[in-house]
């Protein structure tokens, strides 16, 4: 079983009830969720005419490979009535693989770490309240320090603490 770190978020829709959807909907599909961070209201990045995210991130542990981990992300999204009508713009369900254990991959359709996690503050503030020790093998930097170093200055704010009301495993147990 691998560790792995998902970002989420949703700008469409009851967007929190999208965001435990997509948990649920992961926890389904192979994924023993570990733990999941608060969510936060979080600026527009890129494309602003559009409304404010509701972002997290979460821990699994899967042994799904990582085309398999990303094949059942566009699921859960298509699940989730997510469309691709515009590059960075509205969606119901986003879920960005950030991390799978300590392996780098670049292929093409295919990037862990993401590419730009440590450049998106709504990616690692909900990281850091997480896992802030860990190690991004590709800079070689905790989480923290990615978090201390971001240049990204967009307005995160927490706005709930972590969800608990869904069970966090396949099994059911919280």
């Amino acid at each position: 079983m691998k560790p792995v770190y998902l970002a989420l978020g949703s700008n469409l829709g009851d967007r929190e009830e999208r965001l435990r959807s997509g948990i649920r909907g992961l926890g389904a599909r192979g994924l023993d969720i570990i733990r999941c961070a608060s969510f936060y209201s979080t600026e527009p990045r890129e494309v602003f005419a559009q409304p404010w995210f509701l972002n997290t991130v979460l821990e699994a542990r899967t042994a799904l490979t990582p085309d398999e981990l990303l094949q059942t992300c566009l699921e859960v999204e298509k699940e989730n009535l997510r469309t691709r009508d515009i590059n960075k713009g509205p969606r119901t369900l986003d879920i960005d693989i950030v991390f799978y254990g300590n392996e780098i991959i670049r292929k093409p359709g295919l990037s862990i770490p993401h590419p730009a996690f440590s450049s998106r503050r709504f990616v690692l503030a909900p990281l850091a309240e997480i896992a802030p020790g860990f190690v991004d093998p590709f800079s070689g930097k905790a989480v923290r320090q990615l978090l201390e170093a971001c240049a990204d200055m967009a307005t995160v704010t927490r706005v709930s603490d972590a969800p608990v009301s869904f069970p966090l495993s396949p099994s059911g147990q919280q």
